[in-house]
């Protein structure tokens, strides 16, 4: 279970960021930095807060609200990138440029940032970086990030949904599940699918479809 060790191991003010969105086939990248207090923290999030894929999705809703509704307690940004800027940059860059955007929009200073994974952004975070590999699972920070970036792109693809009813986004999130590989493949592909991403690539060739979505 994620704990405080890292965020105490650094000196000033730690924020925690994480992504949700890298893998799928459709929607932006979403990021979010979180930055606890420990003194304040309530102890329902210092005892649940966990990786949000280890979570349900009520537990996950109930977390969010909670760091939303924690008096201060915690201070939240979230920044997105989005499918033109996948396209264009590729997931990775356009995931630190999320990353980027959930730090700024802190709207504080930061010292250090504790980024889930293995590869520091390549873009300035304005402060010191700190790559944490399944940190998601050990650090409070990371965790609440983790959950805060999970649970928007979730509620954004659900929207999308009414908007594209025919790819289980409400399901699927926009990952390449045989439902959502069926219906592009049967509806075409939509303004909000990645074409830099192969399955959409190649069905795109296939298809000579440029911008195809059927009602």
């Amino acid at each position: 279970m994620p704990d405080w060790m890292l965020e105490w191991a650094e000196t000033g003010v730690v924020c925690g960021i994480d992504e949700a969105g890298r893998g799928p086939l459709a929607g932006p990248v979403v990021a979010a930095a979180v930055i606890l207090d420990r003194d304040r923290l309530p102890a329902a999030l210092t005892e649940g807060l966990n990786d949000s894929k280890q979570l349900t999705d009520k537990r996950r809703e109930a977390l969010f609200a909670l760091l939303h509704d924690c008096d201060g307690a915690a201070r939240i940004g979230v920044g997105e990138a989005s499918v033109a800027e996948i396209d264009t940059h590729n997931i990775l860059r356009a995931t630190h440029m999320a990353m980027d955007r959930a730090c700024s929009a802190l709207g504080c200073a930061v010292d250090v940032a504790l980024v889930d994974g293995n590869q520091p952004p390549r873009l300035s975070l304005g402060c010191a970086v700190r790559t944490v590999v399944g940190g998601d699972g050990l650090s409070l920070s990371i965790a609440a990030a983790s959950i805060v970036a999970k649970v928007t792109r979730d509620r954004l693809m659900r929207a999308l949904a009414a908007e594209f009813p025919h790819y289980g986004w409400e399901r699927n999130a926009g990952y390449g599940t045989a439902e959502h590989r069926a219906a592009m493949r049967e509806f075409g592909v939509t303004p909000h699918h990645r074409r830099s991403f192969a399955p959409v690539r190649d069905l795109v060739a296939q298809c000579d479809l440029h911008t195809l979505w059927q009602n």
